[in-house]
């Protein structure tokens, strides 16, 4: 069905002048996009590429959104051979689900890509969910051959750099990345024993 962009225009006006009444708070991204016929499709769940962020929510509980994320892990799964549990489990430690986070050392989005990663995984929005998510699969992916299929040294090379993890010839003796190894392991034996 096409609306006119008129139409869309009052939409979005009206929208915006009960959002002051609105007693619930949103928490939903609306995202955006128009096709070849100028038919505008909107939805709260990014599914695929060719939508763009329409209007930020704000978001109560990053926890929600672990459901929404479901299908685009589902498919980073298959497409790069990660246990979809395992992905789930380095977005929950690396972000608590939270696409917006930002870490003081300017990694991005739910699996904290820095920007040089981002950049040589093609990501360009790495607060998109699904862009971030291929991009940490496909990184994930890379460490796990370098690493022999080895959880351990690829998850530790996620955190600290392959090159650290080829200096020490194992997991780097830093604080902060065997805390995370241990993080991600505790949180994929969770998820998967859920599943049983």
């Amino acid at each position: 069905m096409k609306i006119a962009l008129k139409t869309v225009l009052q939409m979005a006006v009206l929208f915006l002048a009960f959002l002051p009444f609105i007693s619930t708070p949103l928490w939903a991204d609306i995202y955006r996009y128009v096709d070849k016929n100028g038919v505008w499709h909107f939805t709260n769940i990014k599914t695929d590429r060719r939508y763009t962020i329409f209007i930020r929510g704000t978001r109560q509980n990053p926890e929600v959104y672990i459901k929404e994320y479901g299908g685009i892990i589902k498919q980073a799964s298959k497409r790069f051979g990660i246990d979809a549990h395992f992905i789930r489990a380095i977005i929950k430690a690396e972000s608590g689900f939270d696409h917006k986070a930002t870490s003081s050392k300017g990694a991005q989005g739910l699996m904290q890509l820095m920007p040089g990663t981002a950049d040589d995984m093609a990501v360009e929005d790495p607060f998109d969910p699904e862009e971030n998510i291929f991009g940490g699969a496909r990184y994930f992916s890379l460490l796990l051959k370098r690493f022999k299929n080895d959880k351990i040294l690829a998850l530790a090379a996620y955190n600290a750099g392959p090159e650290a993890v080829d200096s020490y010839n194992g997991v780097p003796p830093f604080p902060e990345t065997k805390a995370f190894v241990k993080r991600v392991m505790d949180y994929y034996e969770t998820y998967n024993s859920k599943a049983k």
